[in-house]
C-alpha cells in the first residue's frame, strides 16, 4: 500500500499517514527519549541493592545525608534554575521542616510517612508565607531579603532550640539529662535500612518535581526565568507561578528536613547555621542548577566530599576554598555546571585520545619519511 508522510509526521519523528485517509499515525519513540529513564532506574537498583554493601557504616551514613540534601538542593535548583529566583534561605526552611517532623514525633505516634507529609504541608505553608514579602524582588535584593530572614529564623531556633520531648508547644525540656532519640519508621530503624528509605522518598520528591516541570507550571516558569515581563504580557499570572514555585520548593525541604530529624536522632541548633544556605547555593551552581541531576550532584558536594575530607585527615575547612574555586569556575566558564561541563569535557578527552593513536598507527614503520 502507497503511503505519504506528511510534514507534521516528519517533523514527530516518523508518524506517517496512510493515503486513504485514515488518521491512524505510528509514532516512534527516539532511544534518546528511553535513555535517561533506563539510566536512571539502572542508578536507583544500584544504589538500592549493590552500595550499601561496598560501604562502611560511616559511608551509609554520608550516603544518606547525600540523598536528604540532594531534595534540599532538588527545591533550590527549582527556584534558581526553572524560576531564576535566587533564595539564600533554604537551609532555614530545612531547620522548620526538621522541628516540625521532631515535635510530631515526640507528641504522637502518627506513620512516619505521614510525619513526613505533614512536616512538608507545614513547611511549605511557612515558606509560602516567607516568600510573600519577596515577590516583587529579584536578584540581589531577593538573596539579601532571604538571607535576612534565614538568620532570624537561625536565631528564633537558637532561643527556644528543637524538641526533645519535653511537655507544651515547642516541646523543649531543658532539665532533661537523658534526651530520647527521635524515632524511625518501624521498617528502617537500622543505618542501611533507614538510607534505602531515604532514597526511596528522595526519588518520590524527585519525580514530584519532574512532574512540575514536564506540566504547565515548568513552562510558566520558564517564561518568568526569560522575561518577567514578556511572561505578564503572555497572560501568566507570575505572582501565582512564583508562590507555586516557593510552595513546592518548601514541600521538598520540609520533607528532607523530616528525613534529617530521623537520620540525626538528635537535633541541635548548631547544626543550621545561616552560612549553610550560602555553601548550599554554591555547590547547586556547581552541579548545576538547570538540571536535575545537578541536585544529586550538588548533595554529593555538600555531604560526602565532607565525610571523605574527615575520613582522610583533611580539615573540612578547606572545603571553603574549594567551592569557591568551583563556583568562579562555573561562572566563567561552565555556567551549566558539572553535569553538563563534564561529559562534554570526556568526550574532547576521548576524541584527544582517538586522534592520538590514530596518528601513532598511522606513522610509517622504521622510521621511514
Amino acid at each position: 500500500m502507497k503511503t505519504d508522510e506528511t510534514p507534521a509526521a516528519a517533523e514527530s519523528g516518523g508518524a506517517t499517514a496512510v493515503s486513504d485517509g485514515s488518521p491512524r499515525t505510528i509514532r516512534r519513540l527516539e532511544p534518546r527519549a528511553l535513555a535517561q529513564p533506563a539510566v536512571a532506574l539502572v542508578l536507583i537498583l544500584f544504589v538500592l541493592l549493590v552500595l550499601p554493601s561496598l560501604f562502611s557504616t560511616y559511608y551509609i551514613d554520608a550516603s544518606t545525608q547525600v540523598a536528604i540534601y540532594a531534595i534540599v538542593a532538588l527545591g533550590l535548583g527549582l527556584l534558581v534554575g526553572r524560576v531564576g529566583l535566587v533564595s539564600l534561605g533554604q537551609a532555614a526552611v530545612l531547620a522548620i521542616g526538621a522541628w516540625v517532623a521532631a515535635r510530631i514525633l515526640f507528641a504522637s505516634s502518627m506513620p512516619f510517612p505521614l510525619v513526613l507529609l505533614a512536616s512538608g504541608l507545614i513547611t511549605m505553608v511557612l515558606g509560602t508565607l516567607v516568600g510573600l514579602p519577596a515577590l516583587r524582588l529579584s536578584g540581589l535584593y531577593l538573596a539579601l531579603i532571604t538571607l535576612m530572614l534565614a538568620g532570624a529564623i537561625t536565631v528564633v531556633l537558637a532561643t527556644t532550640n528543637f524538641p526533645n520531648g519535653g511537655h507544651g508547644f515547642l516541646g523543649y525540656n531543658g532539665s532533661t539529662v537523658h534526651i530520647p532519640p527521635i524515632r524511625r519508621p518501624s521498617i528502617a530503624q537500622g543505618e542501611t535500612s533507614y538510607f534505602r528509605y531515604s532514597v526511596i522518598v528522595a526519588v518520590l520528591m524527585f519525580l514530584l518535581v519532574w512532574a512540575h516541570i514536564r506540566s504547565r507550571p515548568g513552562r510558566a516558569w520558564a517564561a518568568i526565568r526569560q522575561s518577567e515581563a514578556a511572561a505578564l504580557a503572555g497572560g501568566i499570572n507570575t505572582t501565582l507561578y512564583k508562590l507555586w514555585a516557593f510552595a513546592l520548593a518548601s514541600f521538598v525541604t520540609g520533607v528532607a528536613g523530616g528525613l534529617l530529624a530521623g537520620g540525626l536522632h538528635f537535633l541541635y541548633s548548631i547544626d543550621f547555621q545561616t552560612q549553610d544556605s550560602i555553601t548550599l547555593l554554591a555547590v547547586v551552581l556547581m552541579g548545576g542548577a538547570y538540571s536535575m541531576w545537578g541536585a544529586v550532584v550538588a548533595g554529593i558536594l555538600q555531604q560526602f566530599l565532607p565525610a571523605l575530607f574527615t575520613n582522610w585527615g583533611i580539615s573540612p575547612d578547606w572545603l571553603t576554598i574549594l567551592f569557591g574555586v568551583g563556583v568562579l569556575q562555573v561562572l566563567t566558564t561552565a555556567p551549566r555546571g558539572i553535569v553538563d561541563q563534564f561529559p562534554k569535557d570526556m568526550a574532547r578527552l576521548g576524541r584527544f585520545i582517538g586522534r592520538l593513536f590514530k596518528g601513532r598507527s598511522s606513522a610509517p614503520a622504521g622510521g621511514e619519511p
